[in-house]
């Protein structure tokens, strides 16, 4: 079984080690080989662990946890953290609109719906909160860019930033107003 839940300090161990799991897997090739090598998910987890223990306002870290015969532990089903989502208001500072900042999830938990039901749980979590719209940045070359695209995120900008002293192209995806999202992440048969 996977539950999508608020994330707690007691995940930030396991966010940590997600979080460079799937950048190394996601962005080989993408992003410079000796930054994603030296990445560590001890490094990673504290940070984590502070954002958690001290939240900012409105921000929200949820989680997706495989337990039973869908652990990654099928002799124990002991749970385990496969994926994660973040965001809150916008960095922008506009008021009404929402960010997506993280959306990160285990190689082999993809394309089984979890996925979606992140997105769920974090623009969910944005209408609550009064945000109308919602943004994310996705690198260019990053081929999740199609399974934003595919829920409704329009591209609506375009820039280059600097990453480990390397340029690489971000897209900003767009979906206004925020119920586009939430129709396109809706709960299925299945879920």
């Amino acid at each position: 079984m996977i539950a999508i839940r608020r994330a707690r300090p007691g995940d930030a161990d396991a966010i940590g080690e997600a979080h460079v799991a799937v950048w190394q897997s996601s962005y080989a090739g993408i992003l410079p080989e000796r930054y994603l090598a030296e990445m560590s998910s001890s490094r990673h987890a504290a940070q984590w662990r502070r954002l958690l223990a001290y939240p900012v306002a409105g921000h929200a870290v949820f989680v997706a946890v495989a337990t039973g015969p869908d652990s990654p532990d099928g002799e124990t089903g002991a749970p385990r953290v496969v994926g994660f989502a973040s965001g809150g208001r916008a960095r922008s500072g506009v008021r009404e609109a929402g960010e997506i900042e993280t959306l990160y999830l285990l190689e082999d938990w993809r394309e089984r719906g979890v996925g979606r039901r992140l997105m769920r749980a974090l623009a969910a979590h944005l209408n609550a909160i009064g945000c109308r719209s919602v943004m994310l940045w996705v690198l260019k070359d990053n081929p999740s860019r199609w399974f934003y695209q595919h829920l409704g995120g329009r591209p609506v900008a375009e820039q280059t930033i600097r990453f480990a002293g390397e340029p690489v192209i971000q897209l900003g995806l767009l979906w206004e107003p925020i119920t586009v999202l939430l129709a396109a992440t809706a709960p299925t048969a299945d879920q």
